[in-house]
C-alpha cells in the first residue's frame, strides 16, 4: 500500500512540474537595446494591427491572422519556428523568407523594430 501511495505521489507531483511549465511566459533577453516601450508606435507604423489583435495596442485589432496576445506561452511561430526571440524576429523581419507564399508580407521591418517588437509581444 505504501508503496502504491508514493508511486501516485511521484506521478502527480510530475505531472503538476510538467503543467507548472506550459503556458508560462519566458523572461528574455532578445539582445540589441531591445526597448518594448518603443513597440506599441513601431506596431501602428508597420500596420501590424491591421491583421492582428495585439493586447496593449488600442488599433491592433485585425482577424485575418491569429491573436497575438500571450506569444511568450506558444510553442511555435506560425507552425514553422520554435518559439524563441531570434526566431521571432527572423519571422517579424522576413516572413516570407522563412514560409514563401505565407499571408503574412515582408514589410521592411528594421532589425531594431524587429528586435522591439518581439520583445513587447514576449511581455503581452
Amino acid at each position: 500500500m505504501r508503496r502504491r501511495l508514493s508511486k501516485r505521489l511521484v506521478l502527480v507531483l510530475a505531472v503538476a512540474a510538467v503543467a507548472a511549465g506550459c503556458g508560462t511566459s519566458r523572461t528574455v533577453d532578445v539582445g540589441g537595446g531591445a526597448n518594448a516601450s518603443r513597440a506599441p508606435a513601431e506596431i501602428e507604423h508597420y500596420g501590424c494591427g491591421s491583421c492582428h489583435t495585439i493586447a496593449g495596442i488600442s488599433d491592433a485589432n485585425g482577424e485575418i491572422g491569429p491573436n497575438l496576445g500571450g506569444f511568450a506561452g506558444r510553442r511555435y511561430i506560425a507552425g514553422r519556428l520554435a518559439n524563441t526571440p531570434s526566431n521571432l524576429i527572423t519571422w517579424i523581419r522576413n516572413p516570407q523568407g522563412v514560409d514563401p507564399g505565407n499571408v503574412m508580407p515582408d514589410l521592411g521591418v528594421s532589425p531594431r523594430d524587429a528586435r522591439d517588437i518581439a520583445a513587447y509581444l514576449d511581455n503581452h
